[in-house]
């Protein structure tokens, strides 16, 4: 190995995998071997029965769904709200000296301090749900997105006017294009967090999602069901990670030219 030399595609695939493997392994040895109580933490055998009895008896592929729901639902609408606000504020410096400051506090607070007041507002519905996921996330997108927008090259803004191209038209013709990718992978990057918000909106006030489900497990010191679930969630949360990578190669291969 020798710094920032890159491998194949294949190995980095062995190489993840073996990341895996080792950590089941270790896992199994510490608690089939008796060395961790599986009051504590369960073992991978009863994790896999108690997955098993969760998705076929328990109907935790709706609950599974509703998470997924949530999760979309919060940061499609956070998505809606920041990526133009972002685009405007990277754009214009009046714009961003009155929202940064704000934004830039905002963003340091804890969504789940939002939780009961958003049950006094919206109740323990949906809503309240989804506003959790939203708080967290929209405030992040703006500033991010203002960042990459404000950090455009110069010399293609210059290019622009001087083939007279109006304000407008360098914010739909040279801003948005510029900085699309980048756009995308904040998008990206956000939807991960947004995972952690709606496990904290579940936990209070739910009947359903995978944090409700992790709640009750607690009560009865489920840990395989625990472990299970929260394997679930970043089983989901790669695959969507991968979903997100592959979109952005395909609308932006240019870029990777």
């Amino acid at each position: 190995m020798h710094p920032l030399q890159p491998i194949g595609a294949r190995s980095r695939a062995l190489f993840g995998l073996l990341f895996f493997v080792l950590f089941f392994a270790g896992w199994g040895y510490a608690t089939l071997g008796g060395y961790v109580s599986k009051t504590f933490l369960a073992d991978p055998i009863t994790m896999v029965q108690d997955g098993y009895d969760l998705l076929v008896n328990q109907g935790f592929l709706f609950d599974i769904g509703m998470t997924i729901w949530r999760v979309g639902g919060g940061f499609i609408l956070s998505a809606l709200v920041a990526v133009p606000l972002g685009i405007i504020m990277g754009a214009y410096k009046p714009v961003e000296a009155l929202l940064e400051p704000f934004v830039s506090f905002a963003r340091y607070l804890p969504a789940s301090a939002f939780v009961p007041l958003l049950i006094l507002w919206a109740g323990i519905g949906e809503t309240q749900k989804l506003l959790v996921i939203f708080i967290g996330a929209v405030f992040q997108i703006v500033l991010m997105v203002a960042v990459s927008v404000s950090n455009t090259r110069r010399d293609l803004v210059e290019a622009a006017y001087t083939l007279g191209a109006k304000d407008s038209g360098v914010v739909r013709r040279v801003l948005i294009p510029a900085n699309a990718p980048d756009i995308a992978e904040t998008l990206r990057l956000v939807l991960g967090w947004a995972w952690t918000y709606v496990i904290v909106a579940e936990l209070i006030g739910a009947s359903s999602g995978i944090g409700y489900m992790i709640i009750n497990s607690q009560a009865l010191l489920a840990t395989g069901q625990i472990i299970f679930g929260i394997i679930v969630i970043g089983l989901i949360g790669l695959v969507s990670d991968f979903a997100f990578k592959w979109l952005n190669r395909w609308l932006f291969a240019w870029r990777l030219a």
